[in-house]
């Protein structure tokens, strides 16, 4: 503890100071003899380490627990410390206006143009306008989160941002990221071309190698019956109804949607070329039509040429004559190729259209939107028969004389180096 006067409490009296120690009347300790002289102890000259310390540690030490402190000695330390105070508040004051002036230049909020370079961001499926803010924010495409959300809400496009894959630039304003976000030329898409024939199987593998999406789950989608929202004439089976178009894989894709967004796809072009009502004045069912238009798709080569195939199946189907089609005989084995083989002609299978009269219980492929029209829509004629005698030019003649027949599939046989 120390005494009032800063001596250690019980230090003896000063023999020059007859005043002694402080009385109770004098509880500030601090009354001396008018001496003209001055005071009686001496006073040192200013030490230089503590003066520095005092300007330069003011804010830090404000007592002296060392020794005695006298008036002037303790005058000149307030008077340091004043000044020490004051330059100390000058520079921060100097410091924050600095900030003020220089924060912009530092750590923009928004920058400015139409920024620079490439940088590839992904939104995700459920992201709010705070969270692309947040993305892009990292990304560096926009200065600050809060630059992009005031965008947004100001131009209140909340609800019109979309999930994917975006290819941006580096430090662009807001505005223009947001622009580019909006712009459908910015997205970077992965596009799946299904081409139209291809088996369900086939379409299957095609799509898990250029989706990316698992090929388990996207069978096991397209085996359950009620996923796809399949018509109810496919009996709940995909083959037929996987129509070929190309697709976008967005973020969240799953083999469910996708297959799904197929199935939507052919009812769309069923209704664009009144499927259900064609085949009702053909006197066919929808699922006989489809069927009829798979076989189209896989014996056709030029599409000028499907309402003629068709013609040529209707004109069997009414004679009640076996098809004989041999793009049917090989889905039912499982193969491909446009000729059957003897022996693969005999093979009893109910696709097999050479063993079995009327059209085969299923499609074999998955036709496209002239497939399905022309099946609905056949050319007028007489023809029984037809072959594509030259599969490289995808040239096919038609006939109702079995000797011309007979002579085209000679054609044929040469074409495909048989003769």
């Amino acid at each position: 503890m120390s005494g009032p006067a800063g001596r250690p409490s019980g230090d003896p009296a000063d023999p020059a100071d007859p005043a002694g120690p402080a009385t109770p009347a004098d509880p500030a300790g601090l009354a001396t003899p008018a001496d003209p002289a001055g005071p009686a102890t001496s006073v040192d000259p200013p030490d230089p380490a503590e003066s520095g310390s005092a300007a330069t540690g003011a804010l830090f030490a404000f007592t002296d627990d060392d020794g005695p402190v006298d008036r002037a000695r303790g005058g000149r330390r307030r008077l340091l410390l004043l000044a020490g105070g004051a330059t100390v508040m000058l520079v921060a004051a100097g410091l924050v206006l600095g900030y003020v002036a220089a924060g912009p230049l530092v750590a923009p909020d928004d920058y400015a143009g139409a920024g620079s370079g490439t940088v590839v961001v992904e939104i995700t499926p459920g992201a709010t306008a705070g969270d692309v803010a947040g993305v892009l924010a990292r990304a560096d495409v926009v200065a600050s989160a809060g630059a992009f959300v005031r965008a947004v809400e100001g131009r209140g496009k909340a609800e019109s941002l979309r999930p994917g894959r975006y290819r941006l630039r580096h430090r662009m304003a807001a505005g223009s990221a947001l622009d580019l976000l909006l712009s459908p030329g910015a997205r970077v898409r992965r596009r799946v071309t299904v081409p139209e024939g291809l088996r369900a199987g086939e379409t299957l593998a095609r799509l898990a190698r250029l989706s990316g999406l698992p090929a388990d789950g996207l069978a096991r989608a397209a085996a359950d019956r009620t996923a796809l929202d399949l018509p109810p004439y496919a009996a709940g089976a995909a083959e037929g109804f996987l129509f070929p178009a190309t697709y976008d894989i967005e973020p969240g894709t799953t083999p469910r949607g996708l297959l799904g967004s197929m199935v939507r796809r052919f009812r769309r072009a069923a209704a664009d070329v009144g499927l259900e009502a064609g085949a009702a004045r053909n006197r066919l069912t929808p699922r006989q039509a489809v069927v009829l238009a798979s076989i189209v798709q896989a014996e056709g080569g030029r599409e000028s040429d499907y309402p003629k195939i068709a013609r040529v199946i209707y004109n069997r189907l009414a004679a009640r004559a076996r098809l004989e089609m041999d793009s049917t005989v090989m889905y039912g084995l499982g193969r491909h190729g446009i000729v059957a083989s003897a022996a693969e002609i005999k093979r009893d299978t109910p696709y097999n259209t050479y063993l079995h009269t009327g059209l085969p219980p299923g499609p074999i492929g998955n036709p496209g939107e002239s497939a399905l029209r022309a099946a609905i829509q056949p050319a007028v004629g007489d023809w029984y028969w037809f072959v594509t005698i030259d599969p490289a030019r995808r040239i096919t003649k038609f006939t109702n004389k079995e000797s011309e027949f007979v002579r085209f599939r000679q054609e044929l046989n040469r074409h495909l180096g048989r003769q």
